[in-house]
């Protein structure tokens, strides 16, 4: 008999929720929300899964009130910010999700201490993950339909906007597409920067068992997706715990975010023996240089993130640096769930390179030759050619390389126009391509250079529309130079639609190919220089827009006359680095060159899937990984 009831008890927990929410979702559907597009549907689910994979409920509870401003009052109906107070329930048992307030007070009023106090006419917007077998059918048939990512294994978030009355029932309506535009910016921003919180073992009464988190505030850029961008893709949120917190600038800066108050990892120095994952390769001691394999070598206990050779050297690097990073560091390796790229089908981690080429055969060939060492002898651009695509693309098979030939049946309205991108789900669909094959890596390139003329830089996707050439001009190729082939993809996803003319200049361009000019297809040209940029700049073509692949701004200073030159000229140029942390040390030199970052760092959807070895961290590290731009 205990039995039975402890089995029924637990059906009724699941189907009517318990904790201190106010119970499962209420029926309704986003489908139902006036001007809503199912994409913005699929962006709101995207952003709802990113978070739960953050797992907040670990450690936030119901009394960690968060106050939110989303750009600016006067973005907003009424001039303010719709629910600008949220909360975690569901940490400690119960319905998961978050609670929205109009105001911190309505927060604390129906914050009690183990259920939330229903208050008559106090208004909040919920978001519910609820597991889809007990979600009403109309949020059933929208998931299906259209095809929405799940969180977790089995859930589903469910929005509303819920009301006491006075007699203390509930009433609930669809949320306008406005607080829709507010909580998306929400769950993208706090995904980031609640990893960030550090707890504060001084603080709070002693007797009582919430976790104290230090004072906190963050500021990071979330871009809008393109449905309800309303002119702007970007939009700064403040995220701030408790609310209210004002402003303490500091110096330093973090790869995705405004630099406001780091907070201090907590104070007791406790080191754990952290062993690296590998598979046997060499790594590097983040402090002393020493080479060490990959399982003799341990990690920071907190991020996981810095290698180090042993606890000397571990204790050391925290007492100097890394102390006042931890957090950061922490923040960052909490995306490698997202960032990696799970629809391929073929090995995405290439720890030792030329074993990563053997086990997809295709080591020494053709343009792989440029993903390995093997080759270093030989300058860039100069590698032997024995002609023929499939060469190129290293004998794979034909179904696993895009041909060279036109997309077919790619009209708008009976007129070509180019071919506009998301990712590379669309992009291997359209080729027929299948997930096995790793040309991805290679395409990284010449689809991020697409992606950034027809998404980012407004004016050169106009120009494109309208049939016009575009000039580009592409700094610091290197491996690029070899890659003509791949390139030409560029030419067919225009469709019949402008002109690209590529001006590739630096260094490493050899002397014998400077000035050469290519037609490697019949709408995309490109022009070799050797040279810096600097010196070279004034005669050229004036660019319609610059370009600078894992360009590592961070390097020695290189860049700085080469900066100083775009800055003069003005014209919009965007950039990508691998790693979150080399955005990071990308945006301080580009702030210090006086240029104005006005597309901020966001992962780039055609980053090459497979992830890099860093010799002495684990950071999430891709070729073409992140974009951010200046003066677009």
């Amino acid at each position: 008999m205990d039995m039975h009831l402890k089995n029924l008890f637990g059906r009724f927990q699941e189907q009517f929720g318990s904790g201190p929410g106010l119970g499962p979702g209420s029926g309704t559907c986003l489908m139902k929300v006036e001007g809503i597009a199912p994409n913005f549907i699929k962006s709101i689910y995207r952003a709802a899964a990113a978070l739960y994979r953050t797992e907040p409920w670990k450690r936030l509870r119901p009394g960690h009130l968060f106050g939110i401003r989303v750009g600016k009052e006067s973005d907003w109906s009424n001039k303010k910010q719709p629910f600008p107070c949220a909360q975690f329930v569901g940490g400690d048992g119960g319905d998961i999700g978050i609670y929205m307030f109009r105001n911190e007070n309505d927060g604390k009023r129906m914050m009690g201490s183990r259920e939330t106090i229903r208050i008559p006419n106090v208004e909040l917007l919920r978001v519910t993950f609820e597991v889809e077998s007990l979600m009403f059918p109309s949020n059933k048939k929208m998931i299906r339909s259209l095809l929405l990512e799940v969180s977790g294994t089995d859930r589903f978030p469910v929005i509303d906007v819920a009301r006491c009355t006075s007699l203390g029932e509930l009433l609930f309506r669809n949320p306008t597409l406005e607080e829709l535009r507010f909580v998306y910016a929400f769950m993208r921003a706090i995904s980031l920067v609640h990893p960030l919180l550090q707890v504060d073992n001084e603080g709070g009464p002693k007797w009582s068992r919430l976790v104290h988190f230090e004072p906190f505030i963050e500021t990071v850029d979330v871009q809008w997706p393109p449905e309800v961008a309303k002119g702007n893709d970007l939009v700064a949120v403040t995220v701030s715990h408790p609310p209210g917190q004002a402003y303490e600038e500091k110096a330093t800066s973090t790869a995705s975010s405004t630099p406001t108050k780091y907070a201090e990892p907590p104070k007791e120095d406790t080191f754990a023996d952290v062993r690296v994952n590998s598979n046997g390769g060499l790594r590097q001691c983040a402090v002393c240089e020493k080479e060490v394999h990959g399982d003799q070598s341990i990690c920071c206990g907190r991020c996981r993130a810095v290698i180090y050779c042993g606890s000397v050297c571990q204790k050391q690097q925290w007492k100097d640096t890394h102390k006042s990073v931890c957090g950061l560091y922490k923040a960052m390796m909490e995306r490698e769930e997202e960032l990696a790229m799970k629809i391929f089908m073929f090995p995405c981690f290439a720890e030792q390179p030329c074993k990563w080429l053997e086990a997809l055969n295709v080591h020494q060939k053709g343009m792989w030759r440029r993903k390995c060492s093997c080759y270093s002898h030989c300058p860039f651009g100069l590698l032997p050619v024995k002609g023929g695509l499939w060469d190129s693309w290293g004998g794979l098979d034909d179904e696993e390389y895009p041909q060279d030939s036109p997309f077919h049946n790619h009209l708008r309205d009976g007129i070509s126009s180019p071919i506009l991108l998301s990712g590379w789900s669309e992009y291997y669909n359209l080729r027929s391509l299948p997930l096995s094959s790793p040309v991805a890596d290679i395409l990284s390139h010449p689809l991020t250079v697409y992606y950034i003329l027809t998404a980012l830089s407004i004016s050169s996707k106009n120009r494109l529309l309208k049939g016009k050439e575009v000039i580009l001009h592409y700094l610091g190729p290197e491996g690029e130079l070899d890659w003509m082939p791949a390139f030409a993809e560029i030419g067919h996803l225009l469709n019949g639609s402008g002109n690209i003319q590529i001006v590739m200049v630096g260094p490493e361009v050899p002397t014998n190919l400077s000035g050469t000019t290519s037609g490697i297809s019949s709408r995309v040209r490109v022009h070799l220089l050797r040279g810096v940029y600097q010196e070279e700049a004034t005669y050229l073509p004036s660019p319609h827009v610059i370009v600078a692949l894992n360009c590592g701004l961070e390097r020695n200073g290189i860049w700085g006359p080469a900066l100083d030159v775009i800055n003069a000229m003005g014209f919009p140029a965007f950039f990508t680095d691998p790693s979150e942390i080399s955005c990071a040390n990308a945006k301080q030199v580009l702030r210090s060159a006086g240029l104005h970052i006005t597309h901020p760092v966001t992962p780039n959807p055609f980053r090459s899937p497979v992830r890099n070895h860093g010799p002495s961290n684990n950071l999430p590290s891709y070729s073409n990984g992140f974009v951010f731009g200046v003066n677009t």
